[in-house]
Order: C-alpha cells, then structure tokens, then sequence
C-alpha cells in the first residue's frame, strides 16, 4: 500500500474510493466534509461513517500525526485511483493563514472540528498550548467558516465535552446544566463553545456544539483510562507487566462507544436549525467498575494487581458526570446502541490480541 505526502495548499493526495449510496449536493456532486483530528478516534469513525454515506471527505494532519495515523490506515488506496473520496491535507490549529487557505480552497458543505489536545491530564502540565490549541484554534476554524459562508453555505460542528461540567451543580447534566470547569482543557472548551454559539447568532453561521460525554473504542489512546485498562488486563493476563498503576477509582463517568457517538455528530448537521446537544448514555460507572469489568473478561480479579499512584491523581478532580441525552433522542432520533459491558468487552478483545501479538513476538526473539 503506498502512500503519498498530504497537501499544503488543498491538493489531493490520498485517496479512497469508496463503495456507499450517493450523498449529493443539489448540483449532483457528493457533499464535501472537512475533518480536524482525522486520524484520532472519533475522526477515523466519522471519516468511515461520512464514506460510507458517500462524502467526499478531506482530512487536516499535523505532520506528527501523519507519521502515526493507524487509525485511517485501511482507509488509504492507491492515490492514483480513479474516483479519490479522501483527501489528507497538512494543517495545524495553530496556524489560522493556513486553516482559512484551506477551508476556502476545501469549500466544504461541513466542517467537523474534532482536533484538541484532549487529555485533561495533560491540560494541567501544557496549559498554555492547550488552550492556544483547544480555544483559540477552534476561534481559527470557526473564522475560516465565516468567511467560507460569504461565499457559500457551509456548516460547522464543534466537538465540546462533558468536562465543561467540572464540579457539577445538577445530576443529571443537560444542556441547560451551568459549565463549572477543573482543568484548562475544560475551561478551553467553554471557551469554544460560547464562540460557537456567538458565530451562530453573530454571524448566522450554522454552527452545532456537540457535548459528548465520555466515549471509548478500542481506538482510544494508551493513556485514557478505559484504555490503560483494558491494555494492561490483557497484557497482565498475558504474562507480559505486573502491575497496574492507577489514581482516583471512585471518579465516575458516563462511558459510551465513539462509533455511536460520530452519529450523532452527523445528525447534528442534518437538522434543519443548529442547535446544541448533549450525548450521553444516562448510565454512570466508577473507574473502580470499569476495572472489574475489564478484569472480568480476562477472568482475573483487579484487586492484587492494581497500586494507587498519586502522580495520576489530577490538581482539581471532576468526581461524578452524568448525561442526559433525552434532547439529541427526540430532536434527532438519536440514542446509544452499545452498553458499557459491551464496549469494555470490545476493547479487551482488541487488546487482547495485540497482547497475544506482542507475546509472540517476545517468545520469537527469545
């Protein structure tokens, strides 16, 4: 499979033909989307879903990411194809000349603004470049949008997050629930959603925000929680580490797939009128239940394995969230199909064999 460097100025360079019912502007040609954070877990599941609905999908990658994207690898075909769907450009959040170059060389009909630094671990030891990258970034597409929609209608979806919760006031959570943010990437993304919502009503931008609550997939990073898991049962009842070490077990959050979740990212751009929504399960467990489940799949008790480490333990802790999705079910028909037990089960089974993989290869070089 070879591959080819993405473009600086809209070029296409990657290319996917992809076999799915037609999705058409009026004028006959597949509607365009545009991806920040492609090669990340809820990109490379919205660049499959907006394929298989017949997008025309352009994605924006950091040459770091390009050097790692795993997560889009079975999406690259020969470059040379005849019908190219996926387009990979080089981009930063950063760099707002280069964002606004894109979009209007692009000319997507949806922007899907998914790019962050979104570990809120890490928000606490690089605040300042995750809020340049998480706040001002999201300011940087949502310009470039605006100036976009002079020409052409396009419509922009923000990823925002449960984090802007923090210390809750109410529970359940709903969009209506006052933001109380713990970390600088929650404090961010507050940020970005009131500019979403002031370019709506400012400029009739047809701007979303989506306030996804936690969602998980056996693409999730190492260094999220469901992932360290999941990782670390596999590779324990693999013979292949001792120990587990973890932080605050009794945080607890509502845990959903990220391939049903980039639905409702969808969703919110279909609808006639934007608006703003929470997606969620209404289900709720502690990392101290995420730890039983996982080990339960590798038939295993947590308990010996797992050691409090207080380096893991954040400044400010969030304690409990809990979504209430009950506005995205009956505004847009959406609701999750995954349970948390299934999803836990999907990601040991993943790592379980990358688990299997990495033991081999150990035993073949012994």
């Amino acid at each position: 499979m070879s591959r080819q460097e993405p473009s600086r100025a809209g070029e296409p360079t990657v290319a996917l033909a992809a076999h799915a019912s037609s999705a058409a502007d009026p004028s006959g040609s597949p509607r365009r989307a545009l991806i920040t954070g492609i090669t990340g877990q809820d990109g490379s599941y919205l660049a499959e879903l907006l394929l298989e609905k017949g997008y025309e999908v352009h994605g924006v990658i950091r040459r770091s990411s390009s050097v790692g994207a795993k997560r889009i690898e079975h999406l690259y075909e020969d470059p040379h194809t005849a019908s190219p769907r996926l387009f990979l450009h080089y981009g930063d959040l950063s760099d707002g000349l280069a964002l606004t170059s894109l979009v209007l060389s692009v000319e997507p009909d949806e922007i899907y603004n998914l790019g962050a630094q979104s570990h809120v671990r890490v928000s606490f030891d690089q605040p300042i470049y995750s809020v340049d990258i998480d706040a001002l970034g999201t300011l940087r597409m949502l310009e470039a949008a605006r100036l976009l929609n002079r020409r052409k209608e396009v419509r922009f979806y923000q990823a925002s997050s449960s984090e802007m919760f923090g210390a809750v006031v109410e529970v359940p959570q709903t969009e209506r629930t006052p933001f109380r943010p713990r970390s600088p990437y929650g404090c961010a993304k507050v940020f970005s959603y009131y500019q979403t919502v002031n370019y709506r009503e400012a400029y009739d931008l047809f701007a979303c925000n989506g306030i996804l609550f936690n969602h998980e997939s056996p693409r999730r990073g190492e260094t999220f929680v469901t992932r360290k898991v999941t990782r670390a049962a596999t590779r324990i009842r693999e013979g292949l580490q001792d120990k587990l070490y973890m932080g605050n077990l009794d945080a607890k959050r509502d845990w959903g797939y990220a391939k049903d979740y980039v639905e409702a990212m969808w969703l919110m751009l279909q609808h006639h009128e934007p608006d703003d929504f929470v997606i969620a399960t209404g289900q709720t467990q502690s990392v101290r239940d995420l730890l039983q489940v996982a080990f339960q799949n590798v038939s295993l008790p947590w308990q010996p394995y797992v050691e409090i480490d207080p380096r893991y333990h954040r400044p400010t802790e969030v304690d409990l969230l809990l979504g209430d999705a009950s506005k995205a079910r009956e505004v847009l028909g959406w609701q999750p199909r995954t349970s948390f037990e299934e999803l836990i089960r999907l990601m040991v089974e993943s790592d379980w064999e990358l688990a299997r993989q990495e033991r081999r290869s150990r035993q073949a070089a012994a």
